[in-house]
C-alpha cells in the first residue's frame, strides 16, 4: 500500500514539476475521506537549492529520507540532461528499488533514473525534446518518444509538465483505485485518466481559424463512440473532402480517425470496467465494438490484457 512518498531535488529543479508531485501526494484531503500520504521533499545537494525560476528553496531532509519511502519522485530540472549526479543519490535510488519501492520521474528527471541504471532494458517516457539525447546518452534504455507516461513497474516515467499529473494519478489508481484518483483529479480540475499511450503533442497544429471544423467533429465523435461511422461521413460533417479531412485530422491529432476512435473506445471501456458492473456485451454496445468478442479482441490488441483481467486488477477477483 502506498503511504510514504518523497520527492528528491537537485539544483535547478523546475517548480511546476515539483508542484505536480506536491499537489497529488502532499495535500491533506482527509476531510473528504481521501488517503493522507506521509510526504516530504528532500535534497540531494545540500539544504539550499536553486530553482529554474530563479528563487531558492530550503529543505530539511537529505537522502536519508528516501530510505523509508514507498515512492520516490524525481521532478524535472534545468540542465538535468547534460549534468552528472551525486553518486550517493544514484545508489539511494538503486537501493530503494531493490527493497521494493517505486520510482517516478517527471520530464527530464528521467535522466537521473537512467544514470542510476534503472532504465537499462526498460521502456521509458520523456519529453519529446529530450528523447534523442536520452537515447544517445543511455543506449540501453528503450525510449518511447511520443507517449505521456510509461509504467514499467517499479519504474514509472512521464513526459513533460502535465503528463506528470497523469503519471501520478495513474499510480494512485493502481494503489487506491479509480474512485480515489478521480476525486483527487476533480479537486485539481484535471481529467481523471489519460491513457499513457496517448500522443504527447501536436506535431503540426492547424493555424487558428474562426471555424474549427475538425475540433467540432472530434467532440461529436467522442459523444457518439457507439456509432458506426466512416471517414466519408466524418468528412461530410466537417464539410471537407475525405482526403482533406484525413490530412487535417492527422495534423491536429497526430493519428488517423480510425486509430483515434479506437483509442477513445478502449478508454471508455476501461472506465466502464473500472466503475460499473455492466456486462461485457453491454460495454461492447456502449463503446461501439458491438460484441464482447470484438471488445476483447481490440482491448487485447491495444492494452495487451483482457477486459476481465483489467476489471480484476482494479476491482478485485469478484468483480470479474
Amino acid at each position: 500500500m502506498l503511504k510514504n512518498v518523497a520527492a528528491i531535488l537537485l539544483n535547478g529543479v523546475h517548480p511546476f514539476e515539483l508542484g505536480v508531485v506536491c499537489e497529488v501526494f502532499g495535500i491533506d484531503r482527509s476531510d473528504e475521506g481521501l488517503p493522507v500520504y506521509d510526504f516530504a521533499v528532500a535534497s540531494a545537494e545540500g539544504p539550499t537549492l536553486t530553482t529554474h525560476a530563479g528563487f531558492s528553496v530550503l529543505l530539511e531532509h537529505g537522502l536519508e529520507r528516501l530510505e523509508s519511502a514507498d515512492l520516490i519522485a524525481v521532478p524535472a530540472g534545468d540542465t538535468y540532461a547534460a549534468r552528472t549526479y551525486p553518486p550517493a543519490l544514484l545508489e539511494a535510488l538503486r537501493a530503494a528499488v531493490d527493497r521494493g519501492a517505486r520510482v517516478l520521474s517527471v520530464c527530464s528527471g528521467v535522466f537521473v533514473l537512467a544514470a542510476a541504471g534503472l532504465l537499462d532494458g526498460r521502456r521509458c517516457a520523456v519529453h519529446w525534446r529530450h528523447a534523442e539525447e536520452l537515447a544517445r546518452r543511455y543506449p540501453r534504455t528503450i525510449v518511447e518518444p511520443d507517449v505521456l507516461y510509461v509504467d514499467a513497474d517499479p519504474v514509472i516515467t512521464s513526459a513533460g509538465t502535465a503528463a506528470g499529473i497523469d503519471a501520478c494519478l495513474h499510480i494512485v489508481r493502481k494503489e487506491q483505485g479509480p474512485e480515489v484518483a478521480g476525486r483527487i483529479a476533480r479537486r485539481m480540475v484535471v481529467p481523471p485518466h489519460r491513457d499513457g499511450g496517448q500522443a504527447q503533442y501536436i506535431e503540426r497544429p492547424l493555424p487558428r481559424s474562426s471555424c474549427d471544423t475538425v475540433g467540432e467533429v472530434l467532440v461529436w465523435m467522442e459523444r457518439n463512440l457507439h456509432e458506426e461511422v466512416t471517414v466519408e461521413q466524418l468528412a461530410a460533417r466537417a464539410h471537407m473532402s475525405p482526403r482533406t479531412f484525413a490530412r487535417r485530422f492527422q495534423q491536429e491529432t497526430g493519428t488517423t480517425p480510425y486509430r483515434w476512435l479506437l483509442r477513445q473506445r478502449v478508454l471508455l471501456a476501461q472506465q466502464l470496467l473500472e466503475a460499473t458492473d455492466e456486462t461485457m456485451d453491454a460495454i461492447a454496445g456502449r463503446t461501439g465494438f458491438g460484441t464482447a468478442a470484438a471488445l476483447r479482441h481490440q482491448f487485447v490488441r491495444v492494452l495487451d490484457t483482457t477486459p476481465n483481467a483489467y476489471r480484476r486488477a482494479f476491482r478485485g477477483p469478484e468483480a470479474a
